[in-house]
């Protein structure tokens, strides 16, 4: 199965009992791909990560190459010619991008914004949802 993943359950891979954590590392039929700018968004809020999840920054600069190594990141070069058709459906502007790498990969996204649900271009799947659907 393959699916985008958002940066908000990208960010909770860092706390180390998370559940987004256990399916990065342990489930090996799910292909993880995002926007590139995922990465950068991780490393803006950096200091926030830390602090919430209470690892030093020599904890969060592996947990962030462990990431990398287990995420594929594609640059907006690769799914910029369906940017322009997410932006008619998405729910929130901020993740045009998500759908629209989704759309070209033809995945589902993985995300907790129940908001983004309220279309009907892209499946969304929660966590709660990924982990009854593995195990």
């Amino acid at each position: 199965m393959k699916l985008v993943v958002d940066t908000n359950v990208l960010m909770t891979y860092f706390w180390k009992n998370s559940e987004t954590r256990k399916i990065i590392i342990l489930n090996d039929e799910i292909e993880l791909i995002a926007p590139e700018f995922a990465l950068e968004e991780i490393n803006k809020h950096k200091e926030e990560i830390i602090k919430k999840s209470k690892i030093s920054e020599e904890e969060f600069k592996v947990s962030r190459i462990d990431l990398a190594i287990s995420v594929k990141f594609f640059s907006v070069d690769y799914y910029k010619d369906f940017l322009k058709k997410t932006i008619e459906f998405s729910p929130d502007p901020k993740d045009i991008d998500f759908f629209a790498l989704a759309l070209k990969t033809n995945s589902s996204l993985w995300t907790n914004d129940a908001k983004l649900k309220k279309q009907d271009k892209v499946k969304i799947i929660s966590t709660e949802e990924l982990i009854k659907i593995i195990n």
